[in-house]
């Protein structure tokens, strides 16, 4: 593999890491080859020309392995030269997904047919903690759980989320309707006067955006209670 600090289209074609990439599949690639296809393409910079592969050979040099590259804040990797705000944000969103995909249980979409299907799925995360977090849960249009994240954590005003917490990702990844589940530490499943006013300001910005929402379940102990099913959503 030629490492001069070319650009990668003056090399030869079966040395290209996205034709080895096609030919051979991405196991066959280096490191560098890997980092270099998302740079994109090299830069000419003070110090001369340097090919997106060895852009992604110097990154290397720094934090030495992928693993300890994911690792590190994206500012660091801007300080390798040739990166960039454009390169690093390219980074650490493959790494993002990488992430999310190892974290990602196989099969696990489950289906959400009433208020007992909410709290079975996250009570057992929820019951035992000290603080209260707000949960909020992505549907298809068949009711299968899509994604699922948490949209705050505190005390007791982690319940008082604002509406574009919930619905921004749930735009971007075209959720069909969402249901918000949080805990109360106290044990006491009853919702207070702020879980009801954040319900219906979550109802009503669901409308506004085109994804309903479906429920606010409120975890506590071993009981819950579905706002759906008290009429408030």
């Amino acid at each position: 593999m030629p490492f001069a600090d070319v650009p990668i289209p003056s090399w030869s074609v079966n040395e290209r890491p996205r034709e080895r990439l096609f030919s051979g599949g991405a196991g066959h690639l280096a490191d560098a080859e890997l980092l270099a296809l998302l740079l994109g393409s090299g830069v000419r910079t003070v110090d001369g020309t340097h090919s997106a592969v060895s852009i992604g050979r110097m990154l290397l040099a720094e934090f030495v392995t992928l693993r300890r590259l994911s690792r590190r804040d994206v500012r660091e990797w801007m300080h390798v030269s040739g990166v960039g705000q454009a390169g690093a944000a390219r980074l650490a969103s493959a790494f993002e997904i990488g992430r999310r995909v190892a974290s990602e249980p196989v099969g696990d979409r489950p289906a959400i047919r009433c208020p007992s299907d909410v709290a079975a799925l996250l009570g057992p995360g929820l019951r035992d903690l000290d603080r209260e977090e707000f949960w909020v849960l992505h549907l298809s249009t068949a009711g299968e759980v899509t994604y699922r994240e948490r949209a705050s954590q505190g005390g007791l005003s982690a319940s008082i989320v604002e509406p574009r917490l919930v619905f921004r990702s749930a735009l971007l990844q075209g959720a069909a309707a969402v249901i918000c589940a949080h805990n109360h530490p106290s044990g006491n499943p009853e919702p207070s006067a702020d879980d009801l006013a954040v319900t219906r300001q979550l109802v009503e910005a669901g409308r506004v955006v085109g994804i309903p929402m479906r429920d606010h379940v409120i975890i506590a102990g071993d009981g819950f209670t579905s706002l759906a099913e008290r009429g408030v959503v």
